[in-house]
């Protein structure tokens, strides 16, 4: 069976233009787009889609679900176990509370005090399942900076940081010469964008974020709609940076 993207997104609990956003950037692309256009879905994209909403529940940043969900030992059925984990724990925690102000409306004011996880407990089973893909995926402290400022971004400022950087992308897309000054100084925003909002973009990741975007297809496909050739200006210009 196969989902337009509406239906995808209502299952999921997500908006449409979160899965437009998620096939954008090449994290997850519908599994077909028929001539007039329509994205459409079928069961592997929508296990996909939940791993991705897993990773999104421990704040995990959309670059890392990327490379998280292309990694060689990634386990696809332990993710989907976690988060099964997590949705029962809010979901029990849900249905106390609608049993407890059911029972006040009734005037019935007993409580039932047998022991139930608590939102304390589902935080710190999130808190370990992201403790646990920050060690094995990620740089952790890279990792656990994104996440802590992430947390204290309004909508309006994450917009804001995603219209900077696409500002940029479009930037190096227009750049004639990798090695040239214009180039250079792009690459010096972008460290200090990454650095800004995201976590310390030091020398040696910025030349490993370099070899992603000429080696990684979903960061080539992202950064190609840019301009032709955008990843790989990036790419070249980081490793001119990196070297000076």
């Amino acid at each position: 069976m196969r989902y337009s993207v509406s239906q995808a997104a209502r299952l999921a609990g997500v908006s449409v233009r979160t899965l437009r956003w998620y096939d954008q950037i090449g994290l997850l692309k519908p599994t077909e787009v028929t001539p007039a256009g329509y994205r459409l879905y079928d069961g592997e994209a929508m296990a996909v889609l939940q791993q991705i909403l897993f990773y999104r529940e421990l704040d995990v940043p959309l670059e890392q679900i990327g490379r998280i969900l292309s990694a060689p030992d990634h386990d696809r059925a332990e993710a989907l176990r976690k988060h099964r984990t997590l949705l029962l724990m809010k979901r029990q925690r849900l249905d106390d509370m609608l049993r407890l102000v059911d029972e006040t409306i009734g005037g019935n004011t007993m409580y039932d005090e047998r022991p139930k996880p608590t939102q304390a407990d589902w935080e710190a089973v999130r808190d370990q399942y992201a403790a646990e893909a920050a060690e094995r995926w990620g740089n952790t402290e890279a990792f656990l900076e994104s996440r802590e400022k992430h947390q204290g971004y309004t909508p309006a400022q994450e917009a804001r940081i995603q219209a900077e950087m696409e500002e940029i992308f479009a930037a190096f897309g227009a750049c004639a010469d990798p090695e040239g000054p214009e180039a250079q100084a792009l690459v010096k925003r972008w460290q200090a964008h990454i650095t800004r909002y995201h976590y310390n973009c030091t020398d040696p990741i910025l030349a490993c974020l370099g070899e992603m975007y000429a080696n990684d297809p979903r960061f080539q496909e992202n950064l190609e709609q840019y301009g032709p050739g955008t990843a790989r200006k990036m790419s070249a210009a980081i490793a001119a940076y990196c070297k000076q």
